[in-house]
């Protein structure tokens, strides 16, 4: 007789709450007798079809994750073994590393006295005899991972319609083992790590984990790995293998829970030789009831027909949970990818088409300029800062008045008077007594303004870089759906932008040269900073020259330079002399206030005159170039890029899928509230 999952709750429901020794024997018995588990039929079946589907669509390729009975264990934990229980079938088995592909177990109760099997691999599906099958495998997993004993994330999936067995889709992953055998790479590990990390990191993944009982739980790996993305065990179930090898203490190890194993452990003796599964589960059957340390286990928990049963159900459960997860999530990404379609160019077939997109195109793009470069309305890069192009000039523009205010050539103590004097003796003539020879202050004032020349003109470069940047990822961006166009209209946007950038740092040096012709200000300011500096004239002569009793000060306080020193001037007996190059300073001084302020207003003004001309006029070039008299941008717009063909077909293939995939969801979607129902 065949036990189904509510025949068996309603005998476990109806029983008293007895000492595991004191339990009858009665489920082990039927459990000896009768295929593993029957189906749910349509109350689960339709649940598991859906899935099986959508892993069959590759939905998962789309970024859909799918609820998925994940097969780990170290190697030789008895991995390949209690699918082999699970499946009725034989699967390939040898030294070392049995599974070399993701093998995907597709079982399905089937209730024809000839049982089904076939397996599906690239793109192609192969009927098997249930004797070969594990020989057609390992044909199929050389095919996939080529002959040797290297492995591959390609899955192979095997499918198996018999009678009696549970309706269950798993996938069964390479054993973990960390030293590599010939063979094999140096990474083995690695490579086997990976893989199943990619499998058990999604929260829909369900982690069967198969544990030896002859280890430490807590050393093995496979734990290790899925404590790493399943911490409190929520999701992971424990399978605990050869328990005829280390029946001792296993009561204790599986009742502590050391490792967090939160959907419980379930132990199974696995087939042994050439035993027949029906042999083999009578074997097991004998072997929990008789054996004086395994009897004292909880039946509820022993078994290869209770993991049967846990795993449909636990299955179930996380299916009927995640389907409305699933509808909603591949319904976002079909309209989003419908959208994305939409939003892609049709084929330009005529040259009216091409013309006609070609202009819309230059005008979005000037229009994007505009509001980045000029406008400052950042609504089409609102988290991209280095597109904001107004407030990125300000501060650029800020950074460069601090470098001018605080250059070597900014301070105003450092060999106080020493250009000065120097300047006054060079210029010495024939010329009237207290004179201040203009002569000495312009030499003073081309010396510095050619010492800072080179900062206007590494902003005016900087500038210049950036709009080349901005100009760049803004055709990008409008042309990205014709490849051709866009690599000749940023050709021609960037030599357009060379050609500004070459004019304006021209005009820059035009600037500082006019600078270093003359000193002229008609600013009011320069009279007053002039005679508020001179004020503190006869305190320092006096200060240098020693008319005041007491001892000569090393340093003297200036209001304006705070306290500078005057050692090296007291070789300069001539007070005249001194008092020259003082107020030959207090002018340059006054002067190179109102010439900072004036160069970065001059800087700001020339550099926004040069964009605004560039985003409403300069950058019509670029239309001109692509029109060209032979018409050759508007040949280049008929051409799409192989990349863009690529990408349409792409999201067609996608939104197919997508399709298809929503419409099997939605058969069965009013059936989750009939199996609801089922489970109560």
């Amino acid at each position: 007789m065949a036990w189904s999952i509510d025949v068996i709750i309603d005998y476990e429901d109806s029983q008293p709450a007895t000492p595991p020794m004191e339990q009858p024997n009665v489920v082990g018995a039927a459990a000896a007798q009768a295929p593993i588990i029957s189906s749910y039929n349509d109350k689960i079946r339709p649940l598991l079809d859906v899935i099986d589907r959508l892993r069959l669509l590759m939905v998962m390729k789309e970024g859909i994750q799918l609820p998925t009975i994940v097969v780990v264990g170290d190697q030789s934990s008895g991995k390949s073994s209690v699918l082999e229980s699970l499946a009725g079938v034989n699967l390939p088995r040898s030294q070392g590393i049995c599974t070399r592909v993701p093998l995907i177990i597709k079982l399905q109760n089937h209730a024809r006295p000839r049982p089904e099997l076939y397996l599906e691999y690239n793109d192609k599906m192969v009927p098997v005899e249930e004797p070969q099958i594990a020989t057609a495998i390992n044909i199929a997993t050389d095919e996939i991972a080529g002959p040797g004993k290297s492995i591959s994330d390609i899955p192979l999936t095997l499918v198996v319609r018999k009678d009696g067995v549970p309706d269950l889709t798993m996938v069964d992953l390479p054993g973990i083992t960390r030293v590599p055998v010939h063979g094999q790479p140096d990474n083995i590990y690695e490579q086997i790590r990976d893989i199943i990390m990619q499998y058990i990191t999604p929260k829909e993944s369900i982690i069967l984990n198969v544990l030896s009982a002859t280890i430490d739980f807590s050393t093995c790996e496979s734990i290790r790995m899925s404590q790493q993305v399943d911490k409190n065990g929520e999701r992971t179930l424990a399978v605990v293998t050869k328990v005829d090898r280390a029946p001792e203490g296993l009561v204790d190890k599986v009742t502590a829970d050391d490792v967090n194993i939160g959907l419980g452990y379930v132990c199974v003796r696995n087939r042994i030789g050439d035993e027949s599964y029906e042999e083999a589960r009578k074997e097991e059957a004998r072997l929990f009831e008789t054996n004086a340390h395994l009897s004292c286990i909880d039946k509820s928990i022993v078994g290869v027909h209770v993991l049967a049963q846990k795993l449909v159900r636990i299955q179930a459960n996380e299916i009927a949970k995640c389907l409305p997860e699933i509808v909603k999530n591949i319904s976002a990404k079909l309209e989003a990818n419908v959208s994305e379609l939409e939003k892609m160019p049709k084929a330009l077939t005529s040259d009216a088409d091409a013309t006609q997109a070609m202009m819309r195109i230059i005008q979005a793009a000037k229009e994007s300029l505009k509001k980045l470069l000029w406008r400052g309305e950042f609504d089409e890069y609102p988290e991209d800062n280095t597109k904001h192009g107004t407030a990125l000039f300000v501060e650029m523009l800020n950074r460069f008045s601090d470098e001018l205010h605080n250059c070597e050539e900014s301070n105003l103590s450092k060999d106080f008077l020493t250009e000065e004097i120097k300047g006054l003796e060079d210029a010495k003539g024939i010329e009237l007594p207290n004179f201040l020879p203009f002569e000495a202050f312009l030499r003073i004032l081309r010396k510095k303004v050619e010492r800072i020349s080179y900062l206007p003109i590494k902003f005016t470069e900087k500038y210049w870089d950036y709009i080349d940047d901005v100009v760049m990822s803004v055709l990008t961006r409008h042309w990205e759906m014709y490849y051709h166009v866009k690599v000749f209209a940023k050709g021609a946007a960037h030599n357009l932008v060379q050609k500004l950038r070459e004019q304006s740092i021209n005009r820059v040096k035009e600037i500082v040269e006019m600078e270093k012709l003359t000193g002229y200000t008609c600013n009011p300011d320069y009279m007053m900073e002039w005679n508020k500096l001179m004020k503190e004239h006869d305190h320092f002569i006096n200060q240098i020259s020693g008319t005041n009793m007491g001892p000569l000060p090393c340093r003297v306080n200036l209001q304006g330079f705070g306290e500078i020193q005057v050692e090296h001037l007291r070789q300069h007996s001539n007070v005249s002399i001194l008092q020259q190059a003082f107020a030959l300073k207090m002018r340059m001084v006054a002067y190179w206030k109102i010439f900072k302020v004036r160069l970065v207003d001059s800087m700001a003004l020339h550099l926004q005159y040069h964009v605004h001309n560039l985003v409403h006029n300069d950058i019509d070039e670029i239309m001109k170039e692509l029109m060209g008299p032979d018409g050759h941008g508007i040949k280049m717009m008929l051409v799409e890029s192989p990349a863009i063909v690529a990408k349409r077909e792409k999201l067609k293939n996608s939104i197919k899928v997508l399709k298809e995939s929503k419409d099997s969801v939605a058969k069965v979607m009013d059936r989750i509230v009939v199996y609801d129902a089922y489970l109560v």
